[in-house]
């Protein structure tokens, strides 16, 4: 049996985040994943200026025109009306997540993170773990960074995920035509408690929608409907993946085996930011295994990780609140009109794109607002349908 410090389950922005602190603080690491890299994961690949501050703070490296496109044009739709249109807007960038994880996987390999790739966990205990390919692995803490459908989470809780509150998200990347032009898209009404995306790559485009999945009946006509409203390529296959909405897990863990990224529900249900948080959050949980073995209590691993991602849980509390907005169907009109016609709800929204706003920053936005939208509510309750 071989023994590490820590083994981190899941290679992606979260677990090669926590592998490359874990390993650069001198732990011995073990970093499994059920395949092999380059490896496709769906997601739309927007990289944010949040994102951009995480991987420069935890890998040292820069967006380059080799693995991201960057653009400065934001287009916001309701079912193809456009919202706003925005030329000029803080510059967002865009990757291929195959590439993109690759590049973080070898930076942790390059850090002396020990690789385990292609061979899926079939057991889990409290101290050891057994792959597939029969390998016996024994460890002092754990990082399952392994996604939404994650083996450790179903192995501490019983489940991955709480279905009721699960987002749903179909996808495909269809050839860029010379007609497309290089707008990031946003459209608030593709699905129900959710929104579509299509985000040009370099020579293609990503496009998909995504939203709560027991709101949506049929994402698959969603799906179809925002294809044509997009002109991609309708005979390409949908790619459907279970996605974080912002139902975070409050006890990400259980004593010396933690939860990060997609596994601990870290996505924002607003801005749809997942990379920025995965990576953060693995760096957060291999500091909390720093200090837990450094103190030799791997067993207070978990309050001193939920110490370090209470603002990350804070903004997701706030974005929640905003949602509460944005999508029932008594605000959604209000919000919708609010954001065609307020350039500084639209400001706001692309800063928070851009890393350079919080949800803290919107708080008073909200408050002004509360009043407005309570009386809307009431209206909507008793059915009353007269003006506003």
């Amino acid at each position: 049996m071989s023994d590490f410090d820590l083994i981190i389950v899941g290679s992606g922005p979260a677990g090669s985040a926590a592998a490359v602190t874990a390993a650069k603080a001198g732990l011995s690491v073990a970093l499994i994943d059920k395949a092999a890299f380059p490896r496709d994961k769906l997601c739309g690949g927007l990289f944010t200026g949040r994102s951009e501050k995480a991987m420069r703070a935890i890998f040292g490296r820069e967006v380059n025109d080799e693995l991201f496109v960057t653009s400065n044009h934001m287009r916001f739709l309701a079912k193809g009306r456009v919202l706003a249109d925005i030329p000029n807007a803080p510059p967002v960038h865009l990757t291929m997540r195959r590439d993109f994880d690759a590049m973080l996987h070898a930076e942790a390999l390059k850090a002396g993170a020990v690789p385990y790739l292609g061979t899926p966990i079939t057991e889990l205990g409290n101290n050891t773990l057994l792959l597939r390919d029969g390998s016996k692995l024994g460890f002092k803490a754990m990082i399952g960074a392994d996604g939404v459908n994650s083996f450790v989470a179903r192995s501490l809780f019983g489940r991955p995920f709480d279905p009721e509150t699960i987002g749903f998200g179909l996808e495909i990347e269809t050839p860029l035509t010379a007609s497309r032009d290089s707008a990031v898209e946003v459209d608030f009404d593709a699905a129900s408690w959710g929104y579509g995306w299509a985000f040009p790559k370099r020579k293609t485009v990503t496009v998909g929608v995504g939203g709560i999945n027991s709101r949506n009946v049929d994402m698959k006509a969603n799906m179809a409907a925002y294809v044509s409203q997009t002109g991609s390529d309708p005979s390409l296959r949908y790619k459907g993946q279970y996605l974080p909405f912002g139902d975070y897990k409050k006890h990400p863990g259980r004593e010396h085996i933690l939860l990060a990224g997609d596994a601990a529900g870290l996505v924002d249900p607003i801005t749809g930011e997942g990379i920025a948080l995965a990576m953060e959050s693995g760096h957060h949980a291999a500091c909390a295994v720093i200090e837990a073995l450094a103190a030799d209590q791997p067993q207070t691993a978990l309050p001193r990780y939920l110490k370090l991602v209470k603002p990350i849980h804070r903004s997701l509390d706030q974005a929640k609140m905003w949602r509460m907005i944005m999508f029932p169907k008594a605000t959604e009109g209000y919000f919708k009109k609010a954001f065609e016609r307020g350039s500084s709800l639209q400001m706001k929204y692309l800063e928070l794109l851009a890393g350079e706003a919080e949800y803290a920053d919107l708080r008073g936005a909200l408050l002004r607002r509360i009043p407005k939208l309570g009386w809307r509510l009431i209206k909507h309750r008793l059915g009353f349908r007269g003006p506003t």
